[in-house]
């Protein structure tokens, strides 16, 4: 496993956690800065050496993957010096970016759009020699998509008729199980969670693993909710305010958008608590924070006689700096699984999502615990 040479493809590939992420790569490849956030790192498992990887992807956006990432420098997510050390590297992963689908841009049917995605995955995997391809979603987050196409072959018989079918990051998730590869949605977007989708995976005996990388607040609400529980505790309001600069927060500025973070958020509080708890979250574009995010959260609770107590504290972080080792370890940990012949959502990377499929545990430690378990199986 760890001698053969395996693809990274990002859907989103020119993206701020994208930029990151690969420039990340690079530095680690070249021994330039240890690997702080890597919890693959922290396992005992067979997993593929960060010189193993070649990256390549999809994107709708131009901007060269260098320009982006000396902008990430002004912004603070990439210490100074880095870009210049990896320039070269940095443009021969841009040469590997190719057009994404639009649904705006594109005149045929989706089952014609997933075949030229498909076909771009596979020729990269020729190209390059690659013995397997993890395809990972960090593009833009979508409004939330109804799909009524519950069976596989409904849904490939609706795809070859025009008009849209599947939101985008579901006919990605299509389009790399199609060409046989692994795939983690890294966004709260639609994506790999469709019944059709699983049959697929499955199908072809393809891991997968999402959705929506925990990165922040969440990671913090799963690491104290518990302490609340098992204190007895009873939490009577849970409110977040979240200030978003970036292309993140420009996203989700759009209510739309921004009502498929707030569900997902939602959802793992209430697992969390065990019980359904007044949890007002509001999302605000700051665009002067640039990649900066600030989070604020405000827990009203009560204690023995009925004392009212709060807890109130704040997160300020770089969201693509604490999301991109996690991309880099999904990549290693979905390569690994796809060699081991496993198959469907790995339930056990739980601990990498705000929103994990086909899991219901959202305590961080429980869900640590269980990652590490399922990496000493591989």
């Amino acid at each position: 496993m760890t001698s053969e040479r395996v693809g990274l493809w990002l859907n989103g590939g020119r993206g701020s956690v994208a930029t990151t992420a690969v420039t990340g790569l690079l530095a680690l490849r070249a021994g330039l800065t240890p690997p702080t956030g890597c919890v693959t790192e922290l396992l005992d498992a067979p997993l593929p050496p960060w010189d193993a990887f070649t990256v390549g992807g999809h994107d709708i956006a131009t901007t060269p993957l260098l320009k982006r990432a000396e902008s990430l420098t002004r912004d603070g997510v990439l210490p100074p010096g880095l870009v210049e050390s990896v320039a070269d590297e940095l443009a021969a992963v841009d040469a590997e970016i190719v057009p994404g689908y639009h649904p705006g841009a594109f005149t045929g049917s989706q089952q014609d759009a997933a075949t030229r995605l498909t076909g771009d995955i596979t020729a990269f995997q020729e190209r390059h020699g690659l013995a397997r391809v993890v395809v990972v979603n960090v593009a833009s987050t979508e409004p939330p998509a109804t799909v009524t196409h519950t069976t596989l072959e409904s849904l490939e018989e609706a795809l070859r008729t025009p008009g849209p079918v599947l939101p985008p990051s579901s006919l990605v998730a299509y389009a790399a199980f199609q060409a046989g590869c692994a795939f983690v949605d890294f966004t709260p977007s639609t994506g790999v969670a469709l019944p059709a989708l699983d049959e697929l995976a499955r199908s072809k005996s393809l891991p997968y693993a999402g959705r929506d990388g925990k990165t922040g607040e969440t990671l913090l609400r799963a690491a104290l909710a518990p302490m609340f529980t098992s204190r007895a505790l009873k939490v009577l309001s849970w409110t977040g305010t979240n200030l978003l600069g970036g292309g993140d927060g420009a996203t989700l500025s759009n209510p739309e958008h921004a009502s498929s973070k707030s569900i997902s958020k939602a959802r793992g509080l209430a697992a969390l608590l065990g019980e359904d708890v007044t949890a007002p979250l509001h999302i605000d574009y700051v665009p002067d924070l640039g990649e900066r995010k600030t989070s604020w959260d405000h827990v009203s609770f009560e204690g023995f006689l009925g004392a009212r107590m709060s807890l109130q504290l704040t997160w300020n972080g770089l969201d693509s700096s604490l999301a991109a080792p996690l991309v880099l370890d999904l990549a290693r940990l979905l390569a690994a699984a796809h060699a081991a012949g496993r198959s469907g959502p790995q339930t056990d990377l739980a601990f990498f999502f705000k929103d994990p499929l086909g899991s219901t545990e959202h305590r961080l430690a429980e869900q640590a615990q269980a990652l590490h378990r399922w990496a000493r199986t591989l």
